[in-house]
């Protein structure tokens, strides 16, 4: 045996015992690797998850209730804690104010009113940038859900109708926002929300058009600190003044927070939760563009210094095609640009935006809440697994968009009495590079106002991307995409062949 196979060989031994206590380490003491072996070595149950709304317990006039659903897989138990948030900060939770166990079904939770801030907690924050004034909020809640509860889990925030205003979001490092600027919302406000028991560090990132000047790009607004379990407020009007459109990057350099806008343009009105937006990246989809007619503008925020190329493809009950408008676009890096679409105007389905370098989007159309500018549909992910919706009124319509391969989903209903599980559900076919609309309502055999929705792809369907639309007095209240809501995660491959290791030489 040479030297050099004499190496390889020890190294083999040295590599096999090394491997033999970290992975008998992992298996023996890691609750996740228990749970994958019980889902096939490839995915862990979800077993903990944590949503945040901003609105409950405050003031305002988007603030009354919670809607919480759960679409479980194997689990059969678990809770949903509703906590507020604290204006000021606590190592621990704040107090419970509900305690949900039931999986399943459509479980609603109002808020009562938060204690009004006092005289210190309304004097600001030291340390943001100058003319952006940061404070501690008045309400905001967090729910904490184990079990049954987390899997598939959806919370959204719901308003004095009934109607949800916005769906809360889980904590992260990093959340994009766009839609209309200061020009449009007098009032903009940022919410920044801390679950953790230490101290989060903030920095918000900020792209306008260019109607005072040249564009605003950079970190403008840097040093918020978020509190243990605490919730402060920024109002943005100041830093986004003059501007007709905007972009936002809210991310982190110490723990996590979950981050909200409103926009209003008038004191007293409800004004628009802005949604989250997908990331930067070089293809998005922006489901759930409605039949209603009237304006349809596409943000579009090119955040890195190269230009951007972009093609836009609708995606609609008739198939798939550019839309006047839809191609030879090309926007400056460090920009945000609005791109009118008014042949899409009461066509529905969705729009999917390719580009050269990595872009933010999202589409206004007519309508919105009272205060608002428009509607907002967001760029959002494909829904794997299942999608859940948790307020939904009688004859809420979803958008079901497959821009690539046929798709089929099942549509599954649920209420505060009978659960999702027990419903049948119906059967809908997205042909390819197609859009399908849909109308549903409460469950065979029930009256309830209010539905929770299961939307599940089914085996061998192309790529899923949905919306929902509510609509009052005849035009768009509101529209959401609809989230993935998993029940367990995929858990990344793991080769422990030693030739992966050591290589074949």
């Amino acid at each position: 045996m040479s030297a050099g196979q004499l190496r390889r060989v020890a190294l083999a031994v040295v590599v096999v015992v090394v491997l033999a206590g970290i992975y008998g380490l992992a298996r023996i003491g890691h609750p996740a690797s228990r749970a994958a072996r019980s889902a096939g070595a490839s995915r862990v149950e979800v077993s903990r998850a944590v949503r945040v709304c901003p609105a409950p317990g405050s003031a305002g006039p988007t603030a009354s209730a919670l809607a919480v659903a759960a679409a479980p897989g194997s689990a059969t138990t678990g809770s949903a804690i509703v906590t507020g948030l604290s204006p000021v900060g606590s190592t621990s939770p704040g107090i419970v104010l509900a305690t949900l166990t039931r999986p399943g079904v459509l479980q609603a939770s109002p808020v009562s009113l938060a204690p009004a801030l006092t005289p210190a907690e309304q004097a600001g924050q030291a340390g943001s940038s100058p003319g952006v004034r940061t404070q501690a909020a008045r309400g905001g809640v967090q729910v904490s859900a184990t079990g049954a509860l987390a899997q598939g889990l959806e919370v959204e925030q719901t308003g004095p109708g009934g109607l949800a205003t916005a769906q809360c979001s889980a904590p992260g490092t990093s959340f994009w926002f766009a839609g209309p600027g200061q020009k449009s919302a007098a009032t903009i406000q940022l919410y920044l929300s801390n679950t953790s028991s230490t101290a989060a560090d903030a920095q918000v990132q900020v792209l306008t058009d260019a109607s005072k000047g040249p564009p605003v790009l950079g970190n403008a607004d840097n040093g918020i600190t978020v509190p243990p379990h605490g919730i402060v407020v920024q109002s943005l009007s100041g830093l986004l003044q003059g501007a007709a459109i905007m972009a936002l990057n809210v991310s982190t350099t110490v723990g996590q927070v979950a981050a909200a806008v409103r926009e209003t343009n008038t004191t007293g009105q409800a004004g628009i939760w802005l949604p989250v937006v997908q990331a930067p990246a070089r293809h998005l989809v922006i489901p759930g563009l409605p039949a209603a007619p009237g304006a349809r503008d596409l943000y579009v925020a090119v955040p890195g210094a190269g230009a951007a190329q972009i093609k836009i493809t609708a995606v609609t009950e008739r198939g798939s095609y550019q839309p006047t408008g839809g191609t030879g676009i090309d926007l400056l890096g460090g920009s945000v640009s609005d791109i009118p679409l008014p042949s899409l105007a009461g066509i529905p389905g969705a729009l999917s935006i390719s580009s050269s370098v990595p872009v933010v989007a999202v589409m206004q159309v007519s309508g919105g809440p009272a205060g608002s500018a428009g509607a907002l549909a967001a760029s959002a992910g494909q829904v794997l697994e299942q999608g859940v919706l948790a307020a939904n009124p009688a004859g809420t319509v979803l958008v079901l968009s497959a821009p690539g391969k046929a798709a089929t989903v099942r549509i599954s209903t649920a209420t505060a009495t009978t659960p999702a599980s027990a419903a049948t559900g119906r059967m809908v076919q997205i042909p390819a590079k197609s859009s399908v609309v849909v109308t549903e309502g409460p469950p065979a055999g029930t009256r309830a106002s209010q539905v929770m929705l299961v939307i599940t792809p089914l085996a061998g369907s192309g790529p899923v991307y949905a919306g929902r639309i509510i609509n009052t007095g005849g035009s768009v209240l509101s529209i959401m995409p609809v989230p993935s809501s998993l029940t367990s995660i995929p858990l990344p491959g793991v080769s422990e062949s030693l030739s992966a290791i050591l290589g074949s030489s």
